[in-house]
């Protein structure tokens, strides 16, 4: 019978304001976190923005919105993930009054969207907290970045309700234990962070996810709003009970965020998890009664699975895109090291659903690889990107079998629709896009767009509703 889709069902693709715009202090835009990690999370912090810094310029996005959103509207798009730059509307993140300019820009942007109609889906906070809070206040350290972040989000709704309907609060939140300066903006080193440092500095961002989500209730009543998540499901290594027990606890401790957003508090699982690691949470009485404003769906990325053991030193440790795990033998991977499991999408929708009874939304699972552009057969330049084809195939097959098995999914956006800038690297060789973009790793390039093979296949597969896909 093959793979069906609700007619309802939101195709689109997926970016993020600091990897794709540009533009980086232009029309009064402030510096954000990432204007100073040319390395990306990869590597150390600059004093200053450096011309290395590939995310200074990005794809241009902010110059060439009209022409991109154009092309994702040729590939039938229903929806298009992106995110605000905070530092755009705030520059430092402190200020009382908006930046004008930058409102304006996202109003094209998201008027750019509706007249094609493709429903905006924004990211509020994606991975570039202000420079000055960062440098001030420590990032989400500081309970006064609750504060900052509610006055933004404020300003956001009230200015976008009638363009945006669906919303996420943070990107991947539980990032935040891996990387605190890029999830949380915390410029002190990671190794100098206590688990409490870690704990408390999540503990205010979950109360502001929350906030976010009370003040976009009162501001839209009709909009939706949900948390944002990195979902890897975490396997057994063996069937020894040890490492049964030891990917359960791991399972639990990336998905509390979840069991908070969804539930309203605090899970009984956690009273022991910080006591094993000496952590007393500052939590107030008002903090308790916000986190009960809930989100109406759990959306995440999803890229590969991991595998725990009691003993991990017994195995080999494989890359993830932020989280490392210990390799699956019976997986094969991408060029850059990260195991490719399609199936883990099926199993972590059903485990996300059976948990909580909401929509949920795979807002971002990609390949990158490093394409090369070509002449193709007759004779426009474009990248024959069967692989990342068969990547995505196999992956959006596994969301049409978890539908089947009953799991409520409002839509599927693919990672970098078009290729941008990498977060965890800033390379620009490890491209995710159905567009190439002519930007090389030395910064050169004409910033021209390319449809590549996976563009008329992906269009294909929204003006399909998925029946063409292959299992």
């Amino acid at each position: 019978m093959g793979i069906s889709f609700p007619e309802n069902f939101l195709w689109g693709g997926a970016t993020a304001a600091n990897q794709c715009e540009g533009a980086y202090n232009e029309d009064g835009k402030g510096l954000s976190i990432q204007d100073l990690m040319p390395k990306g999370v990869m590597g150390p912090v600059a004093q200053t923005p450096t011309e290395d810094n590939l995310k200074l310029i990005g794809v241009d996005f902010y110059h060439r919105y009209e022409e991109d959103i154009k092309l994702f509207a040729e590939m039938g798009f229903k929806t298009f993930r992106l995110s605000i730059a905070w530092s755009r509307i705030f520059p430092t993140g402190t200020e009382l009054e908006p930046n004008e300019l930058g409102l304006e820009f996202y109003d094209k942007v998201f008027d750019t969207c509706l007249k094609y109609n493709i429903e905006p889906l924004v990211t509020l906070s994606h991975y570039e907290t202000p420079l000055y809070l960062a440098q001030n206040y420590d990032g989400w350290r500081s309970r006064e970045l609750i504060t900052f972040f509610e006055r933004y989000c404020r300003v956001v709704f009230d200015r976008y309700k009638d363009k945006v309907k669906y919303w996420l609060t943070f990107n991947e939140v539980n990032a935040v234990l891996v990387s605190p300066l890029l999830g949380a903006g915390v410029w002190t080193h990671k190794s100098k962070l206590t688990k409490q440092d870690i704990y408390q500095t999540t503990h205010h961002e979950l109360v502001a996810s929350a906030l976010a989500v009370k003040l976009g209730h009162e501001i839209m009543p009709k909009a939706k709003i949900g948390c944002m998540v990195v979902a890897s499901p975490i396997y057994p290594m063996t069937t020894n009970p040890d490492d049964i027990i030891s990917a359960y606890e791991k399972q639990r401790e990336l998905m509390f965020f979840t069991d908070i957003h969804v539930n309203g508090e605090y899970p009984r699982y956690t009273e022991k998890l910080f006591k094993d690691y000496n952590v007393n949470l500052e939590v107030t009485e008002e903090d308790k009664e916000i986190l009960k404003h809930t989100v109406d769906f759990v959306a995440f990325s999803y890229y590969n699975s991991k595998c725990a053991a009691k003993d991990e030193s017994k195995f080999e440790y494989v890359n993830g895109n932020i989280y490392r795990g210990i390799k699956n033998p019976y997986l094969e991977f991408t060029e850059w090291g990260n195991q490719i499991d399609p199936q883990g999408l099926r199993y972590i929708l059903n485990y996300f659903y059976d948990r909580y009874k909401l929509p949920l939304f795979v807002v971002e699972n990609g390949l990158g690889a490093e394409d090369e552009l070509v002449v193709g057969e007759n004779g426009e330049k474009t990248v024959y990107d069967d692989y990342r084809i068969k990547y995505l195939n196999d992956h959006i097959v596994q969301i049409g079998k978890a539908v089947e098995e009953g799991v409520e999914v409002m839509g599927y956006t693919s990672w970098g629709c078009i290729d941008l800038v990498s977060a965890a690297s800033a390379e620009m060789k490890k491209r995710y896009g159905f567009i190439y973009v002519d930007r090389n790793q030395d910064g050169t390039g004409s910033l021209e767009r390319y449809k590549k093979k996976s563009f008329y296949w992906y269009k294909e597969v929204i003006a399909t509703n998925g029946s063409n896909l292959i299992e």
